[in-house]
């Protein structure tokens, strides 16, 4: 393989996956134990009882996980939306796999001794528009395309709603999640009335001036706003392709439902009964009833 093909898959997968404010922020050893401690009620003061092991942006990868670490024995997972995402769960499997096989790559998992791996948890920290409870659940069984309470693969992660005035107790045991959530708040009130790169600058300078992630926005102030309008622009697509679904399938339901009304009343001015039209068109008679009356 040449230098050439090397260099292009690699800013191929640099695209895939852009670092955020949120990881930079919990990058940061201390800023993580802070969040950890608030998330278990813990009072750890020492960050060398972290092992960050974020999965790499490996050229091979199409996904990358936010934060993944160990401390007491435990795995954790966290992940940063700024869009509601049901599907996390199925990635937070496929994160977690990828974890245990480099966990376990010099075991012997055909043996008889058992081989042990650290018990996971999953966080999702969430902090957009959409207005959610302050707590919730994701299920992988919620995505089944079958409900059965005997599946034999569960995964549950907790969702945590930090935008406004969600979880204040939560944000108020960890300062760098509160202020990180001002910060968010601020780019979202300004973008309503200014340029997204305005309102970015704006929300900068206002978080410098009040001490609102002041030592990380002066140090990393560039990459804090290209990150910034990197992220709301991504948010703003997303939530444009989900309106454009919703309005295609609410016109081809809207369209499927006049074809539907005319062919009963095309089978009742034939004479057909009620049963006839309903077993023609795959529906009850309460429904051919419904379009009749």
């Amino acid at each position: 393989m040449t230098n050439e093909t090397n260099t292009t898959r690699a800013t191929t997968a640099n695209r895939t996956y852009k670092s955020t404010m949120f990881i930079m922020l919990f990058e940061d050893k201390n800023n993580l134990l802070e969040l950890y401690n608030a998330i278990s009620g813990k009072n750890y003061t020492d960050p060398g009882m972290l092992e960050i092991n974020t999965l790499e942006n490996a050229i091979y990868m199409t996904m990358k996980n936010d934060i993944s670490f160990l401390i007491d024995g435990r795995l954790s997972l966290y992940e940063h939306q700024s869009t509601d995402n049901p599907n996390l769960p199925l990635r937070f499997l496929f994160y977690i796999s990828k974890l245990y096989s480099g966990m376990t790559r010099n075991e012997n998992l055909y043996g008889t001794r058992i081989v042990q791996i650290p018990p996971p948890e999953f966080i999702i920290f969430y902090n957009g528009r959409d207005e959610l409870p302050d707590r919730m659940e994701r299920k992988i069984s919620d995505m089944y395309t079958v409900r059965d309470p005997h599946a034999g693969l569960e995964l549950k992660a907790v969702m945590l709603n930090i935008a406004g005035k969600h979880n204040q107790k939560l944000k108020e045991a960890c300062r760098t999640l509160r202020e990180y959530a001002i910060y968010t708040d601020k780019v979202r009130r300004y973008v309503e009335e200014m340029e997204l790169a305005d309102a970015v600058e704006r929300a900068i300078q206002e978080c410098i001036s009040e001490g609102v992630l002041k030592d990380f926005l002066e140090k990393h102030r560039a990459e804090a706003k290209e990150m910034s309008i990197f992220e709301y622009d991504q948010e703003k697509h997303m939530k444009q392709e989900r309106e454009a679904a919703w309005e295609e399938g609410h016109r081809e339901g809207f369209n499927s439902g006049i074809m539907l009304t005319k062919q009963v009343l095309q089978l009742s001015a034939r004479g057909k009964s009620i049963e006839d039209i309903a077993r023609e068109c795959s529906i009850s008679p309460e429904q051919v009833r419904e379009i009749l009356e």
